[in-house]
């Protein structure tokens, strides 16, 4: 009986020892899971890019496969790529679909960031769990892999206080319609654009305001300027939503031609404003290309082709060759600035 005893209990040992090892295979991410290759990239990765918000048409341009954006190139690698995000552009919208995404097996994450630091332990979550994190358009420096940057920062936050300054004759009050007061890339663009006013000592930086990257907010903090700067000369809003709203609140008689708008903006949305003279000259990127080239970039890292150290190289597809450059930040390239003379050869 003695005997027996023993030998039941050597068996249930066994067979939880044997369970343990199954639950422990069984929640670990599925990117130790074997993948195929082509070319040396992993296929059939699950890749969600998650956008500050849904809904918001700079990044419906960045991720949509029509567009030639992420989605576009994560299909041509033969990845299975998701966008998702929530409806606001603020962290507790953005949290659960981070959440969801390492729930549902995710391989890689691309995502741009609406708090530098609010995120972190679930990003941090999901790079323990072996899942790829890049970070784009607005960066959380210290939880993910690899950052691609649209441009420098210093340049888009000179560009803009450069097109402002012409348009105003150097000198005027002028304010600042921005998305998030938390957004990592406004608040540094902003920095660098209060770096360059020092060269321009009669222009007067009076008010910043904040419409966080919706379209209504940021029409009423903008006629909220105009009620209390009387004397305004020039905005510049450095986010797509608010400069766009800036203009549709200029564009009458009353303000078109008199107080100067400029920032970053999407040509199709600003085309009329542009062309009716409400808005001289603004700059941007191509967004569809800075999803593409992060979409590139995730799944190199996640196959292990390139690490995150400075100098590593990688041919992004129609885009060529990219080189990681310090603080594991890769650069698309230079801003362009869009006129009357050029708006409409471009249509995103």
């Amino acid at each position: 009986m003695a005997r027996r005893t023993k030998k039941s209990l050597f068996c249930m040992t066994a067979a939880v020892a044997v369970t343990a090892v199954l639950a422990a295979c069984s929640s670990s991410s599925s990117t130790s899971a074997s993948h195929p290759t082509k070319n040396g990239l992993e296929t059939g990765l699950k890749v969600y890019v998650i956008p500050k918000n849904l809904g918001n048409s700079y990044f419906t341009v960045a991720d949509s496969a029509k567009s030639g954006g992420a989605i576009s190139a994560l299909d041509t690698l033969g990845e299975t790529g998701t966008e998702t995000s929530g409806t606001a552009a603020t962290p507790a919208s953005q949290i659960p679909a981070i959440q969801g995404a390492i729930a549902k097996g995710a391989n890689a994450i691309i995502l741009s960031a609406t708090d530098p630091t609010a995120l972190c332990p679930t990003l941090n979550s999901a790079m323990k769990k072996g899942i790829t994190v890049v970070t784009y358009d607005s960066d959380a420096p210290t939880c993910r892999d690899l950052f691609v940057n649209q441009a420098s920062s210093q340049a888009i936050g000179d560009i803009e206080v450069q097109l402002i300054a012409a348009d105003i004759h150097d000198s005027g009050q002028i304010a600042i319609v921005s998305a998030a007061a938390s957004a990592t890339n406004q608040n540094t663009w902003i920095m660098y654009m209060k770096q360059e006013l020092a060269n321009y000592p009669k222009i007067d930086l009076v008010s910043i305001v904040y419409g966080n990257d919706d379209t209504a907010t940021s029409t009423q903090v903008t006629q909220g300027l105009l009620e209390h700067y009387p004397n305004l000369k020039g905005i510049i809003s450095p986010t797509t939503v608010g400069i766009a709203a800036a203009a549709a609140v200029l564009d009458t008689s009353k303000y078109r031609g008199k107080i100067a708008l400029t920032g970053l903006g999407d040509p199709d949305q600003m085309k009329q404003f542009v062309n009716d003279g409400t808005c001289a000259s603004f700059a941007l990127w191509n967004p569809a290309n800075l999803g593409y080239l992060a979409a590139y970039a995730a799944i190199e890292y996640a196959s292990k082709k390139i690490t995150n150290a400075a100098g590593q190289t990688f041919v992004a597809g129609k885009l060529g060759k990219y080189t990681v450059g310090a603080d594991d930040t890769i650069l698309l390239g230079a801003p362009t600035v869009f006129t009357k003379a050029n708006i409409n050869s471009f249509n995103f």
